[in-house]
């Protein structure tokens, strides 16, 4: 089931001004229940879960910066 433009716009924002906040505060907790990794593996993690949440969601985002079809 493809979602319109409109539903689009409005679970990108869903998930970018409560999702993203809830994946960070995940994020960063899961990295600080171990003891903390030098910087750049540190770095890589947070690089490696920034990929991990927008892969899945890329459909959502894709082509809500354009004018919808019914606009």
């Amino acid at each position: 089931m493809a979602l319109s433009h409109k539903a689009r716009k409005r679970w990108s924002l869903v998930i970018l001004l409560i999702g993203l906040p809830a994946y960070i505060v995940v994020a960063v907790t899961v990295v600080n229940l171990f003891e903390r990794p030098p910087i750049l593996v540190e770095l890589g993690i947070y690089v490696g879960l920034g990929v991990v949440w927008a892969f899945p969601l890329k459909a959502v985002f894709k082509g809500v910066g354009r004018a919808g079809p019914e606009e």
